[in-house]
């Protein structure tokens, strides 16, 4: 039987997703915990891979087993081993087909800036710090270049695997509300640290540094050297997939953006 599932996860204190030889990760501790509860081992698939330091509130996997236990006790029994910091929203039977990674049609990301001249104490494990004003209006403008299909090799570490750069950016809204500055960007799938690159290239804009056209011609120049630096991991958080609807799984990305 295969099954999905949406976990949330503080990524602060763990080294990203991906199952390592060494250190903790969201990944071994899940499939720790999932093989306990079927009583064999365990491997799951994920919908993205995330890196060290950046949080998920919807990221979904699937996993194949013959343990007969109900979607309450797989949700409750994970949660009742997982370690503080991550936690298993739903657990759904799902199609055989089902893939989390390739059956996904798009996937969103929420990048937070906390804006002002103290740096952050309660939120400083989730929002990024910048002190000097930023223009978010302006940072909204400048972004709107990026939508539709395009080469982010600007965009893109050297470390990508990614075969190719071209993506298709479905949407990305910059807002403020009070202090905070939200960034959030959908696509069908993101290049090694895309999001924090367009950031880090969005800040400057918004400090008045760079020009609205800055970011046009970072795109159409390719050059990763000469746009902004990589954001701060922390800021930025995997709100989830989105599937095609006869799959009937919960949207992850909906319930992020109910409950901010």
């Amino acid at each position: 039987m295969r099954l999905a599932l949406a976990v949330e996860y503080d990524g602060t204190d763990f080294l990203g997703w991906q199952r390592l030889s060494h250190g903790r990760t969201v990944q071994a501790e899940l499939e720790s915990a999932l093989s306990r509860v079927a009583n064999h081992p365990i491997e799951v698939v994920c919908a993205g891979r995330t890196d060290s330091g950046v949080h998920a509130s919807g990221q979904v996997v699937h996993f194949d087993s013959d343990a007969e236990r109900s979607d309450y006790a797989w949700m409750m029994g994970c949660n009742s081993l997982l370690p503080d910091g991550i936690s298993v929203r739903w657990v759904r039977p799902v199609e055989e087909n089902f893939h989390a990674r390739y059956r996904a049609e798009s996937r969103r990301y929420r990048y937070r800036i906390l804006n002002r001249a103290a740096r952050p104490g309660l939120l400083h494990r989730f929002v990024a710090w910048e002190r000097r004003e930023l223009d978010a209006d302006a940072m909204q403008r400048a972004a709107q270049v990026l939508l539709g299909e395009q080469d982010f090799s600007a965009f893109r570490t050297s470390q990508c695997q990614a075969k190719h750069p071209r993506r298709t950016l479905k949407e990305i809204v910059v807002a403020r509300s009070g202090l905070e500055i939200r960034i959030e960007v959908e696509a069908n799938a993101f290049l090694h640290h895309m999001v924090r690159n367009i950031v880090g290239s969005l800040i400057p804009i918004g400090r008045g540094e760079r020009p609205l056209e800055w970011l046009q011609e970072l795109l159409a120049g390719k050059d990763r050297a000469v746009a902004g630096p990589t954001a701060a991991a922390q800021g930025l958080c995997f709100l989830g997939p989105r599937y095609p609807g006869h799959y009937g799984l919960p949207s992850a990305i909906d319930a992020a953006e109910a409950n901010p």
